[in-house]
C-alpha cells in the first residue's frame, strides 16, 4: 500500500512569540495565485502575487473584498473598529495545495484539529480550545493567550477575529490586540483529477497604545517573514493531511482516535471525512484533455481572490 508522511512544520517558524503572533497562529490553521494554466492569467494582472504586499492599494483591495453587509451589527462593528485604526497591515503570499476540498473546508473550521494533531506529534506547545460553535480559546508557553471568532464562512471567503494580550519578557506591561484576516481561497479539478486549491490571506492588525512602539522595535522587523513561512508552512501540512488520507486512510483514523483536545463529534467527523477522502480519491477519473475545470462556479476568475 502507497505511503504518505505529514510535513511538519521546523521548530524555528512555528515558535512564535507576542500578541501581535496571534493572527500569524490564527492564519496557520486555518489556516491565491499559484494557480494551474486556466489561473495563470491572475498572476499577470497583478504585481507579483507571489510577494508579500503591506500596499495601500492590497490593503484597499482586501477591504473591499470583506463581506461586511454579511456580518450581524455586532460583528460589523468590531471588524470597522479594527479596520479604522489599523497598526499593521500584510497581505501574505499566495499559497496553492494540492487538496480534498471538503478536507481543506474542514480543517480552516476547525483549526482545533490541526493544533491537537501538532500537539499529539509534539511540535507545538499551543493550546486551542473550541469554547462555542465558531469561538476557540488560545493559549501558548510563552505568555500569549486570547480568543478566536470565525465571524463568516462560505466556500471562497472566511472572516476570523481574534483578540488578546501578551505579557512576557518582549515586553514590558500586557499588550493588548486585536486582529481581523480575510482568508480567500480558489478550486480548480486539474486535468489529472486533482484539486488545486489556491488560498491568499489578508491581516489587519491592532495594538493598543502605547504598546505599538514596543510591537514595532521588537516584532515588526522579523514578523512579516515569520508569519509568511508560518501560513506556507500550515498551508502545505492541511495538504500533506489531505493527501496522507487519500493513501493511509486508517492511519489519519488512528490519528484521529488520539486527539483528546477536540469534541468527540468534531473527532469523529474528521475519521469519517478521511474516510470520504480516500473513496473519492480512489473514484476520481482524469478530465479528458488538457483543460483545468473549475470546482465552483467562477473560482478561477479574479472575483474569487477579491
Amino acid at each position: 500500500m502507497a505511503t504518505a508522511r505529514l510535513f511538519r512544520p521546523s521548530g524555528t517558524e512555528r515558535n512564535l512569540q507576542g500578541v501581535a503572533l496571534i493572527a500569524l497562529l490564527t492564519a496557520g490553521l486555518a489556516f491565491g495565485a499559484v494557480v494551474s494554466a486556466q489561473g495563470q492569467h491572475l498572476l499577470a494582472r497583478r504585481s507579483d502575487p507571489l510577494k508579500a504586499s503591506s500596499s495601500r492599494e492590497a490593503r484597499e483591495d482586501a477591504i473591499r473584498s470583506i463581506p461586511l453587509d454579511k456580518l450581524t451589527g455586532d460583528a460589523q462593528a468590531t471588524v470597522k473598529s479594527v479596520l479604522s485604526n489599523v497598526s499593521i497591515y500584510r497581505r501574505m503570499p499566495v499559497q496553492a495545495i494540492q487538496c480534498d476540498p471538503e478536507m481543506y473546508l474542514f480543517l480552516v473550521r476547525h483549526p482545533d484539529v490541526v493544533v491537537n494533531i501538532w500537539q499529539v506529534l509534539g511540535i507545538t506547545q499551543v493550546s486551542l480550545t473550541q469554547v462555542d460553535a465558531d469561538c476557540y480559546r488560545l493559549t501558548d508557553s510563552a505568555g500569549t493567550e486570547g480568543t478566536v471568532r470565525l465571524l463568516y464562512q462560505s466556500q471562497d471567503t472566511h472572516l476570523i477575529y481574534t483578540e488578546g494580550k501578551y505579557e512576557g519578557p518582549f515586553s514590558t506591561k500586557p499588550t493588548h490586540g486585536r486582529v481581523v484576516l480575510l482568508l480567500k481561497t480558489g478550486y480548480v479539478r486539474q486535468s489529472d483529477g486533482q484539486c488545486l486549491i489556491t488560498v491568499r490571506l489578508d491581516t489587519f492588525m491592532q495594538v493598543e497604545p502605547g504598546g505599538v512602539e514596543v510591537f514595532t522595535k521588537t516584532f515588526q522587523p522579523i514578523m512579516g517573514k515569520i508569519a509568511d513561512i508560518n501560513f506556507a508552512q500550515t498551508i502545505g501540512f492541511v495538504g500533506s493531511l489531505s493527501r496522507t488520507a487519500e493513501v493511509n486512510c486508517r492511519g489519519v483514523q488512528r490519528l484521529a482516535s488520539k486527539l483528546s483536545s477536540v469534541q468527540p463529534a468534531v473527532r469523529d467527523h474528521f475519521a469519517d471525512l478521511a474516510q470520504r477522502v480516500a473513496e473519492k480519491a480512489a473514484a476520481v477519473e482524469p478530465q479528458d484533455g488538457n483543460r483545468d475545470v473549475p470546482l465552483i462556479a467562477g473560482s478561477v476568475e479574479e472575483s474569487s481572490i477579491r
